[in-house]
């Protein structure tokens, strides 16, 4: 039985409202001239289950932005390279928004196919064995022919890899081939030509799990002394992490990309900012589904850094973060 004292004016056993420090939940108010940024603060004030957590987002990577002694890593699947998503962290490179991308092989084939070619809309529900009778692969809802991808790489990605060769640019890694290839694109669409041109490294980890990996395979069939140096790529991110004197990360999705930053960052004691989106379920027990306070206990981000785990599609969650911070730009920074 509950004393007297444990009961709230309201009935509720141990809760009384009145002896609470707590913030009233505020409308969000849409008016015609309402800017992202304007709308996304709100969300921080709704406390509107998914909406604050990405109003918190917001925040936080306003803050590892504003911080001049930050390094930004941004971390990524390739699929929404294949969207108009694309644009999005073309964007954040254009304008010198992060210092380091870790992503995986099928960025550069769909950014480098989406130079070349074009991708389509299509539906989730489309017939899978009629689109491959057609040669039309289907990513989700999008639509890529074999001429817009497989075909087109081959034919583009040899003659570069083999105009390196000449150059005597036998052994790479994934960074500089990133740059390398970036530096002979001449489309400002794609986020290649902008890493390029702004020294923002890019790394892959697993430059062999895709389109461009097989590349790298057929080209050394007839020129064996052809290498890539992986270790190259990781000696460089233990220099990044080691020299920065504060580090924090946006991670799109998780698997390779997202653990690599986490990994590199916990022998520096941890990420200090750390904004996670993501569609994955965490009891599965993935990398993928792990929540950020899950990499506290592995040291991978601090104790006492500012971080949050967003659920939901990027395609929506990404824009509208970037859309709330981007005008602000670094500075100091840049």
């Amino acid at each position: 039985m509950f004393s007297a004292g444990c009961i709230s004016q309201h009935g509720h056993p141990g809760f009384d409202i009145m002896q609470m420090k707590m913030k009233p939940i505020a409308d969000i108010e849409i008016k015609d001239d309402t800017k992202v940024k304007d709308l996304t603060s709100q969300m921080l004030a709704s406390g509107g289950f998914t909406a604050k957590k990405l109003g918190m987002a917001c925040e936080i990577v306003r803050k590892m932005m504003r911080d001049r002694q930050c390094t930004i890593f941004l971390s990524f699947p390739a699929c929404i390279i294949a969207t108009g998503t694309r644009g999005v962290i073309r964007k954040l490179v254009e304008d010198r928004l992060v210092d380091v991308i870790v992503t995986t092989c099928g960025t550069l084939d769909h950014d480098l196919a989406r130079v070349w070619r074009k991708y389509y809309h299509g539906d989730f529900m489309m017939d899978d064995a009629d689109l491959h009778r057609k040669g039309i692969n289907r990513l989700g809802n999008i639509l890529i022919p074999n001429d817009s991808y497989g075909i087109v790489l081959e034919q583009k990605i040899q003659p570069i890899l083999a105009e390196l060769y000449r150059e005597g640019k036998k052994t790479l890694s994934s960074r500089q081939l990133a740059h390398e290839f970036g530096l002979r694109v001449s489309d400002k669409k794609s986020i290649l030509y902008w890493a390029s041109r702004n020294e923002i490294p890019i790394y892959v980890p697993g430059i062999t799990d895709g389109a461009f990996g097989s590349q790298l395979w057929l080209f050394k069939q007839q020129h064996p002394d052809f290498n890539i140096d992986v270790l190259k790529d990781e000696q460089e991110l233990s220099d990044i992490v080691f020299t920065s004197k504060k580090s924090g990360a946006i991670m799109v999705g998780g698997g390779i990309s997202k653990h690599h930053v986490i990994w590199w960052n916990q022998f520096r004691g941890g990420l200090e900012y750390a904004v996670y989106l993501t569609t994955a379920e965490e009891w599965d027990g993935s990398l993928s589904g792990a929540r950020i306070r899950e990499a506290v206990s592995w040291g991978k981000v601090k104790e006492d850094a500012q971080y949050i785990t967003v659920e939901g599609d990027a395609t929506i969650t990404l824009p509208m973060l970037a859309s709330s911070v981007i005008g602000e730009g670094r500075p100091g920074r840049h």
